[in-house]
Order: structure tokens, then C-alpha cells, then sequence
């Protein structure tokens, strides 16, 4: 009988211990990303899952608005002061412009967005005709590239999510910018 108590104390400690280490080790999450941001181009659900875990985020964005002056806009997301997610669109006056041979070793797939499009583990771009009406951007330029890439714990292979984030990212700038 004495053994039993023993062994019935020893089992509660346990199981006791083995409840406040749980209790310690909370899971950590991705902090939450605000109901806007990158100018309303990406659904936050969408970004979400590809945070890392973090304490803090934020977020360093300029306007997407374009001058003769101002051909790029970008928006960079931040967990704990490192890179977890950034998109960029950069207009262009010639298609010469797009040198993308740097992104071979990284056996980048075909999209079909775009004039041409590419996708890889933790990328993808594409570039797209945007004559951009006289008031509303740069007069000069005629294609627009766009370019979106996931950085952190939780990125791995996302060829098949990335391309439909890009066709987000590319149908929110061609409404935008008017692009004809």
C-alpha cells in the first residue's frame, strides 16, 4: 500500500511538472499583420502564414505613385527587425531592362502572368507593358516589373502559392496605374 502512494505521488509530480513545462514553452506565433499594408495589394490572410514567429513587425512602405523622378515603389514587412516579406514594382523604358539570368541557378518555373513570369522556392516576378496615362506616372516608361519575395523560418518551396500572390500583386497595379 505504502509503494502505491508512492507511486501515486511520484505520477501527480509528474504529471505536474510535465504541465508547467508546457505551460512555459507557449507556442510562439507570427505577429498579426494589420488590416492594410503594401498599399492594399495583398490580402493579409494570404501573407500571413508565410511570417515568421516574431514579437513585433513593421513595416517600411512607400507610395505607389511614380513621377519621372520616382520609377520604383516598395513595401518591406519586418518580424523582429529581419526581412520576412517585400514587394517591389519598378517601371522600365525598355524591356532591355529585364535581366533576369542571375535567377537561373535557382531553377526558376514559367508563369503565364504577365509578359513573361517566373516563380522559385521563396520569389517571383514579372513585367508587364504599362503606358501609364500623361497625368497619372512616368511618361517615358512603358513596362512595369514587379517582384515579390518571402524571407524567414516558415519559407521553404512556394511555387504553387507564389504565382497567385504575383497575380494579386499584378492585377492590384495595372487597376492602380491605369495601365493601357
Amino acid at each position: 500500500m505504502r509503494h502505491i502512494k508512492r507511486f501515486a505521488a511520484a505520477i501527480s509530480l509528474s504529471l505536474i511538472a510535465a504541465t508547467v513545462g508546457c505551460a512555459e514553452e507557449e507556442t510562439k506565433t507570427a505577429p498579426k499583420l494589420p488590416e492594410q499594408f503594401c498599399w492594399n495589394a495583398f490580402d493579409r490572410n494570404d501573407i500571413q502564414p508565410f511570417l515568421p514567429v516574431g514579437d513585433r513587425l513593421s513595416q517600411d512602405t512607400n507610395a505607389f505613385s511614380f513621377s519621372e523622378r520616382k520609377q520604383s515603389a516598395s513595401c518591406l514587412v519586418h518580424v523582429d527587425g529581419d526581412s520576412a516579406f517585400s514587394a517591389r514594382a519598378s517601371f522600365q523604358e525598355t524591356e532591355a531592362g529585364f535581366e533576369w539570368s542571375s535567377f537561373d541557378r535557382l531553377d526558376p518555373d514559367p508563369l503565364s502572368i504577365g509578359k513573361k513570369g517566373i516563380a522559385w522556392d521563396t520569389g517571383a516576378l514579372t513585367y508587364f507593358p504599362c503606358k501609364t496615362p500623361v497625368d497619372s506616372g512616368p511618361s517615358t516608361a512603358n513596362y512595369l516589373e514587379l517582384n515579390i519575395f518571402l524571407s524567414g523560418a516558415r519559407v521553404q518551396n512556394h511555387r504553387k502559392t507564389l504565382p497567385g500572390l504575383l497575380q494579386q500583386f499584378t492585377t492590384f497595379a495595372q487597376k492602380e496605374l491605369k495601365c493601357a
